[in-house]
């Protein structure tokens, strides 16, 4: 590290005196040694865990130090101050879309459709393994970097296979990935999932955009599972090996989406798996079945035909997705689902995908459905 330079990351509280600066380009975990914050800075400024931060670090007896702070949370730090309180937001239904179509992807024309997703949704993606989960993600998140380019996208992968992570990585080029690999442990998936949360949460505050993709909520759950149960918590435990109240931490995580009338938003996407075999893992997907206001049903059926997006089309859908059209697109929309209710997932699909073939864009589509009422 050169004597002074100027860093930007995220405050992570190490213990009740100290603060630490992780970085993004190391998905926020520990760096030997760390880039600690000088003492009198945390008396002049109200430092809390999660907030982003901008400032100058130097050498100070061979260590890294954090000797100046010019921004929190991209605000001064006296406007940062004066932010309004998660608990005082008020939250709002999306009403801004996400127009994942422009991207030209088919995959992406039919999500817009089936269940769109706007500023401030919380949107399931419910999975069976092999179902395109991860491609319908990266697809997601390219979508919304051409649609929405102010968006700030965090990807979070916890538990995921290293060869994944790099696949990720370079097919998501703009999005921030923080990630813990399937060779860490479970303390340390636990630590990444929980600051982020902190951090999303005050980013909310300061009236940012935030699109936080998640993969999975099963294996987060999974990791504060193993974390309590090594520990030698005393929760009781449920069917599937699953302890009484461990879901506390990835219910908030998720239940952090929405809009804020305020200004601001956190848009939540995360997949959550399912006939995987493990009680645990349908223990973890009921738990969260419901708390969203978008799902996407993936079907395996689909997937072993190589028919994709292999989404269950009658089973998806958003809410209140009417204050995400036009008046006129959404009598579009109800045409179209009149139509697809008469086939079973397949036929579903293929009818779609006939029907997308005829028009280049999801707005002429919508047009011609809506003037064939």
């Amino acid at each position: 590290m050169a004597e002074t330079e100027v860093v930007r990351g995220v405050l992570k509280r190490i213990d009740k005196q100290q603060f630490a600066v992780r970085m993004a380009d190391r998905s926020y975990r520990s760096r030997h040694p760390e880039v600690l914050v000088l003492p009198e800075l945390m008396r002049r400024f109200p430092l809390v865990e999660g907030a982003g931060v901008t400032g100058q670090v130097e050498q100070r007896k061979g260590k890294p130090k954090l000797v100046s702070i010019e921004t929190l949370g991209g605000l001064d730090p006296e406007a940062f101050a004066q932010r309004p309180r998660y608990s005082d937001l008020v939250a709002v239904d999306p009403y801004e879309r996400f127009n994942l179509g422009i991207s030209g992807q088919e995959s992406m024309r039919i999500v817009d459709l089936i269940a769109p997703v706007g500023k401030g949704s919380r949107q399931l993606i419910v999975s069976p393994p092999k179902a395109g989960k991860t491609v319908m993600l990266e697809q997601m998140v390219q979508a919304i970097r051409k649609c929405s380019p102010q968006s700030r996208i965090i990807v979070l992968l916890l538990d995921e296979r290293p060869e994944e992570v790099t696949q990720f990585r370079r097919a998501t080029e703009g999005a921030e990935i923080a990630a813990s690999t399937s060779d860490r442990t479970a303390d340390e998936h636990v630590e990444l999932a929980e600051l982020i949360l902190a951090h999303v949460q005050i980013e909310l505050e300061c009236g940012h955009e935030i699109v936080l993709m998640i993969d999975s909520l099963t294996r987060m759950g999974r990791s504060f599972n193993n974390r309590t149960r090594r520990s030698g918590g005393s929760r009781p435990t449920m069917s599937g090996g699953l302890e009484a109240g461990i879901l506390e931490v990835p219910r908030r995580v998720f239940g952090l989406a929405r809009r804020a009338e305020e200004g601001g938003s956190v848009t939540i996407v995360a997949t959550c798996l399912v006939d995987t075999g493990s009680r645990m893992d349908q223990l973890i997907f009921e738990e969260f079945k419901g708390t969203g206001n978008s799902e996407i049903i993936l079907d395996r059926n689909l997937a072993e035909a190589r028919i994709w997006p292999a989404i269950n089309l009658p089973a998806s859908g958003t809410r209140k997705e009417a204050k995400l059209y036009t008046p006129q697109e959404s009598r579009g929309l109800t045409t179209l689902r009149r139509v697809l209710s008469g086939y079973e997932p397949r036929g579903a699909m293929e009818a779609l995908h006939r029907l997308l073939k005829k028009y280049p864009t999801n707005k002429e589509f919508l047009e011609a459905m809506a003037h064939s009422q």
